[in-house]
């Protein structure tokens, strides 16, 4: 039998889902960024939980006031990949003995201020004595079943696009982890990306009225492991053609010589929305929502990146909790 580091977050996942039996009539199959309930007359209840643990998820840089945000947040943006305006929040706390009377007070006002950001309430939750910090939180949203963007769905010849640039986490991480150096301008925008993410809610209920999106994902895991999500819920491959290379991470990647490819793809921490469009309706839904195009859905089956006439397959990696080897 395998250890869980051999395992990894993704393989312990699959083997509890299939010792699950499933609903009848699920509305959201196992697999998605939420799961649901369907109430009738078109209507489901969305629900979705996150934890944070400080040992994985906290820089040390990070406040209890950053922390308790970023659980909302995490929970929030998996709701916006769906089109599903959050309306209220629980919140579980693990609280380890060396916290402060003042590190609580900042664990309450962040998990406050995360879910006023976007127009939700957190109406209680569950504390208990534990050796890490640990926020986790369920979120609960109410949508119409027709509007809600499922992960499967891409079809060949679609457009696939993204809701930003990625890579700045990355970068951001690299500072805050490895202590490397970047002008102070560039540190902040880099080291903010990290502490203070953003979910692009308004955007994914935007995009779910247009009608115009066939898939869409949050990207916390990276780009590259979104991409392969979608291939395979829509069984379906990718050919990209215009990375969203963020800027700065292009900087800070030349200062160290790293690969900004690499910050791109495979690193994890981005809050966008990847998404597959309908082509005649991406004009539209551009017009609505700022997209980023990268590429279209393919027959093959297959992930590629076509770089300077060259096509280099697109591997299936990115954060994984746990994944040692």
């Amino acid at each position: 039998m395998k250890s869980v580091e051999e395992l990894g977050e993704r393989k312990i996942i699959d083997i509890i889902l299939k010792r699950l039996e499933p609903m009848p009539n699920m509305p959201i199959a196992f697999g998605d960024d939420v799961s649901a309930v369907d109430l009738g007359n078109g209507k489901l209840a969305v629900i979705k939980t996150d934890m944070l643990v400080s040992k994985t998820d906290m820089p040390p840089q990070m406040s209890p006031w950053q922390a308790a945000r970023k659980a909302i947040v995490m929970n929030i943006s998996d709701l916006a990949a769906k089109g599903v305006r959050p309306m209220a929040l629980l919140a579980s706390l693990g609280v380890p003995r060396s916290l402060s009377e003042q590190d609580i007070e900042q664990i309450g006002n962040g998990l406050n201020a995360g879910a006023r950001e976007y127009d939700a309430y957190v109406l209680g939750g569950d504390t208990n004595e534990a050796s890490d910090l640990v926020v986790s939180c369920v979120a609960f949203g109410m949508a119409e079943q027709s509007r809600v963007m499922l992960r499967r769905g891409a079809k060949p010849g679609d457009i696939v696009a993204v809701t930003g640039p990625f890579g700045k986490p990355a970068a951001g991480l690299k500072i805050l982890l490895q202590n490397l150096s970047a002008p102070a301008p560039l540190k902040k925008k880099l080291v903010d990306s990290v502490l203070m993410p953003k979910a692009r809610l308004k955007e994914g209920l935007t995009l779910a009225q247009t009608g115009a999106v066939t898939a869409s994902i949050d990207s916390s895991d990276g780009l590259a492991w979104s991409l392969h999500e979608i291939a395979r819920a829509s069984n379906v491959g990718f050919h990209i053609d215009s990375l969203p290379m963020a800027e700065e991470a292009i900087k800070f990647a030349n200062m160290h010589g790293l690969d900004p490819v690499e910050l791109c793809l495979y690193a994890g921490e981005e809050y966008e929305l990847v998404v597959t469009v309908t082509p005649s309706l991406f004009e539209r839904a551009r017009k609505k929502v700022s997209l980023i195009r990268i590429g279209y859905v393919n027959e093959e089956k297959t992930l590629v990146l076509k770089v300077l006439k060259k096509r280099v397959p697109i591997e299936p990696r990115g954060w994984e909790h746990l994944k040692t080897k």
